[in-house]
């Protein structure tokens, strides 16, 4: 590996581990939620979607997850007293995801750290360079989105199609 992909691959590891670090501090700060950085993730795609509310099937697409991993998480958000589930009125067979009051404190207090992180990071960058950033974060969300899509997502549909045609077979 030459020096700049040595230097690429440890900043963007250091990122990651500084980023985990800092959102489970917060976490810990705001301890009465008792709310972890997964959970948390999942009641903001709820926060940010329109009406507030989403299925676990949405959830689960919108955090590259597994729809199984999302109901654990969901049961947990549940009993934490952060998320209720509701039944479609058109559609008994869709059951909808919202937040709870609990809920919205806690992904409010988590967009409100979000945003003065972004806020810090940019504040010394001049307007090229906050475009430059910009675009090399979208450029490594889509290299990220295609490895996802072309080399993992594929041996998620497999597992979860073995696993379902294993409970099949076991009663």
């Amino acid at each position: 590996m030459d020096e700049f992909s040595r230097k690429l691959d440890d900043t963007l590891l250091t990122a990651y581990r500084y980023t985990v670090k800092i959102e489970n501090q917060f976490l810990q700060r705001i301890g009465e939620l008792n709310v972890t950085g997964s959970e948390m993730h999942l009641l903001e795609v709820i926060g940010k979607s329109a009406g507030k509310r989403c299925t676990v099937k949405q959830i689960a697409q919108a955090l590259n997850i597994t729809q199984p991993s999302v109901s654990a998480a969901v049961n947990r958000l549940v009993a934490k007293g952060c998320v209720l589930r509701q039944r479609s009125e058109q559609d008994g067979r869709v059951v909808y995801i919202h937040m709870t009051r609990q809920g919205r404190k806690a992904y409010a207090l988590f967009a409100y750290f979000h945003e003065n992180m972004v806020r810090a990071i940019t504040r010394e960058l001049s307007p090229e360079e906050r475009i430059q950033l910009l675009s090399g974060m979208e450029k490594l969300n889509k290299f990220f989105e295609q490895q996802y899509r072309d080399h993992i997502a594929p041996i998620e549909r497999r597992y979860i199609k073995n696993n379902d045609r294993h409970k099949e077979s076991y009663p």
